[in-house]
């Protein structure tokens, strides 16, 4: 391969590390891919470590030893998180999402992708320090939320289902009791989806009452995982105390006049 210019290395090494985050690349990966020394890849690697300093966009990590190598953080800026936040709580709050019985049409924004890239960092900035190893969540609307969460701390995501499938093999399966509307449903796990001891995130896109967030928890724990967290993107204000403890949510839906079409829903922002 001839000789890459350093502009040419500066792009290219931005493109697969901001393809992978938190992947950790070695050094002599890059070395034979660009034909270049390991001292001029760490030259390009600082320039971009300073971009993306500078304009708020994560940071490249250096992890030293044997088996170590450089990763992408990605991260927004509080500002920046907080901006997303109460954007996304503004355009919730748009009298036509309002649903029969106080909920919120929330599909056409957990489905668009560069708007849960980056509410799946501000999860990973924020529950970074949990350090699980898989994430999860139940099927259907919380997938795209969780697999962008799944792909910012670099983690498998695990998809519990309502039900089983035959062709995912034996299962454990849970009856739960939904804590609004009292419902028993069931949902299940494949045997062979987590190993004994596995931490795992649990991350959803609605609670209420936090009736399912619990029967993953049960899940989980019946397969011998461990539950290191719960993230959710919208928590009611009300009931106040959960069937869940000590989980994260990014916007507060406190309430939903269906009379007035006047909704009261706000970001939890890390600034003032």
């Amino acid at each position: 391969m001839d000789k890459v210019r350093k502009m040419e290395r500066v792009a290219a090494l931005t493109k697969l590390l901001a393809d992978r985050p938190r992947h950790l690349f070695s050094l002599t990966y890059f070395s034979e891919l660009f034909n270049a020394a390991k001292s001029t890849i760490c030259e390009d690697l600082n320039t971009i470590r300073e971009t993306m300093v500078h304009f708020g966009l994560g940071t490249i990590e250096t992890v030293a030893g044997a088996a170590g190598g450089v990763r992408f953080i990605p991260g927004l800026s509080g500002r920046e998180a907080d901006k997303l936040l109460s954007d996304l709580a503004r355009r919730l709050a748009e009298p036509d999402r309002i649903i029969p019985g106080g909920f919120l049409y929330m599909s056409d924004l957990l489905f668009t992708p560069h708007l849960m890239v980056k509410v799946g960092e501000v999860f990973m900035e924020r529950l970074a320090h949990l350090s699980p190893d898989y994430i999860v969540t139940v099927e259907t609307k919380g997938i795209p939320l969780a697999f962008m969460t799944a792909r910012a701390f670099d983690l498998p995501l695990i998809t519990v289902r309502r039900g089983s499938k035959v062709t995912e093999g034996s299962a454990v399966g849970i009856n739960y009791v939904t804590g609004s509307s009292k419902r028993i449903q069931t949902m299940s796990l494949p045997k062979r989806a987590l190993p004994a001891g596995a931490r795992v995130l649990i991350i959803d896109d609605f609670m209420k009452a936090g009736g399912t967030a619990r029967g993953m928890v049960d899940l989980a724990q019946e397969v011998g995982a461990e539950v290191c967290g719960i993230g959710v993107l919208v928590a009611t204000a009300q009931p106040e105390h959960k069937l869940v403890d000590d989980y994260l949510a990014l916007l507060i839906l406190h309430d939903v006049d269906e009379h007035t079409k006047v909704t009261d829903i706000r970001p939890v922002l890390t600034t003032g």
